[in-house]
């Protein structure tokens, strides 16, 4: 039996939309400090922030990215500048963004973040954190590791699981972000890089089967020893 999409199985969409549901922690939104938008493959993250501060939750946001191989072609001169360039098209004023454009990952986003507010005299106590929506739980694991003084709260833009792979247009490529974005919250514990999330078994269950069958481009795999 077929999925919703034809690229995945009904078993292997079932799978999708528990670690989907998994993946996003639904807070409450509050108003914060500072608004942090994480640079990714996905503009909805600088939509989100911009529609966030134009709703009055932040005075500021601080757009956070360098490049991935990812983003190199969509987002030539970096993932933060063309997130600030599409907040300002949608009202936001330039003087209330803030750009952090040498993060390549989670850690240096936040790390990064943190130096470009300390430099501007910026006093933070909470953060309100724009990610992709199933980035959430792993953003909020890393910000507790990385910055645990502040109080955070998550927000994304909410389409449903088949209404996002349209707007990437590959089911196979999300369910594999879906995939390596669970394997991440495995194993970087271990390394030190996040805090531990409680995993379900049936999470672990689902990550598995979809890894084992083929939805697996975003796994990190093990080195192999040198000669």
């Amino acid at each position: 039996m077929r999925g919703p999409h034809p690229e995945i199985s009904g078993d292997a969409w079932a799978d999708a939309q528990l670690l989907w549901d998994y993946h996003q922690l639904h807070h409450k939104i509050q108003s914060c400090s500072v608004i942090i938008g994480l640079g990714s493959h996905d503009l909805g993250v600088a939509t989100q922030a911009a529609q966030l501060y134009l709703e009055g939750w932040a005075p500021l946001i601080v757009f956070s990215g360098a490049n991935s191989p990812t983003t190199m072609e969509r987002f030539p001169r970096g993932e933060a500048v063309h997130y600030r360039e599409h907040a300002v098209s949608l009202g936001v004023p330039d003087s209330a963004i803030l750009l952090e454009t040498h993060a390549t990952n989670t850690a240096e986003n936040f790390e990064f973040s943190r130096g470009v507010l300390q430099a501007a005299s910026v006093p933070i106590i909470s953060v309100l954190l724009v990610s992709k929506p199933y980035e959430q739980r792993r953003s909020l694991a890393t910000v507790m590791k990385i910055w645990p003084e502040v109080d955070v709260v998550c927000a994304s833009e909410r389409p449903s699981l088949a209404e996002y792979i349209d707007s990437i247009g590959s089911a196979k490529r999300v369910v594999d972000m879906l995939v390596g974005t669970l394997q991440r919250l495995i194993e970087y514990p271990k390394k030190g890089f996040i805090v531990d999330q409680e995993i379900p078994a049936e999470a672990i269950a689902a990550y598995e089967r979809l890894r084992d069958s083929g939805f697996d481009s975003r796994v990190i795999r093990p080195a192999k020893p040198g000669r």
